[in-house]
């Protein structure tokens, strides 16, 4: 689980995001889900594939010049 929490802010921190808005995009719940998961409670691996799913979609964007 923690190793999904670590993905997660990392994509929203190259994003500039919050790791809440994450979840939203993906379609995984919103920032009551991001708090759950914060506070030690686990998401299911259906969340958990919908996350990875969404990240891997949606790379973030290479800034040129």
């Amino acid at each position: 689980m923690e190793k999904l929490m670590s993905e997660i802010r990392a994509y929203a921190s190259a994003h500039e995001i919050e790791p809440s808005t994450v979840v939203q995009r993906a379609g995984a719940g919103g920032g009551g889900t991001w708090k759950k998961c914060e506070t030690g409670r686990s998401c299911t691996m259906h969340t958990a594939e919908k996350l990875r799913r969404y990240m891997s979609e949606n790379p973030p964007q290479l800034q040129s010049g």
